[in-house]
């Protein structure tokens, strides 16, 4: 991460989780340990950064949601359905959490609930990684 300054890292790390919040492939936990390893004084800006990209991609994928039919079936929409907006907490599981931020949307859950329930789970996901980065290194 040495090419990269500060400032230039969080931009690519901005991208890269929001990116990573839609049904695109990203890497920003793996961008984020680097930048943190590179530049351990930006831990809590990284940490920001990451989590407020991949919130904004998130509500990306659930304002995509509210512009679908009603005919949208599937397991994510039953789980929103049945656990309502606590389901889109766990929008940063691999594979099913993007399709968890398109169901808020579709079942028209309130933006500002969804919002801040996937802002905590998308923060306390990076929380989590860069605890684990901490206690190895």
């Amino acid at each position: 991460m040495d090419f990269l300054t500060p400032a230039e890292g969080l931009w690519a790390l901005f991208a890269s989780a929001f990116i990573s919040a839609t049904i695109m492939p990203g890497g920003s936990e793996v961008l984020l340990v680097a930048l943190v390893h590179a530049y351990p004084e930006e831990g809590v800006r990284a940490l920001a950064v990451a989590s407020l990209g991949n919130t904004l991609g998130a509500m990306t994928s659930y304002g995509i949601g509210r512009l679908f039919p009603n005919k949208v079936q599937g397991r994510a929409v039953a789980w929103c359905r049945k656990y309502g907006a606590w389901a889109l907490f766990f929008s940063w599981v691999p594979v099913v959490g993007d399709a968890l931020a398109v169901a808020g949307g579709w079942l028209r859950i309130g933006w500002v609930k969804s919002l801040l329930i996937l802002a905590a789970g998308k923060t306390a996901r990076y929380a989590v990684i860069l605890a684990g980065y901490y206690q190895l290194f």
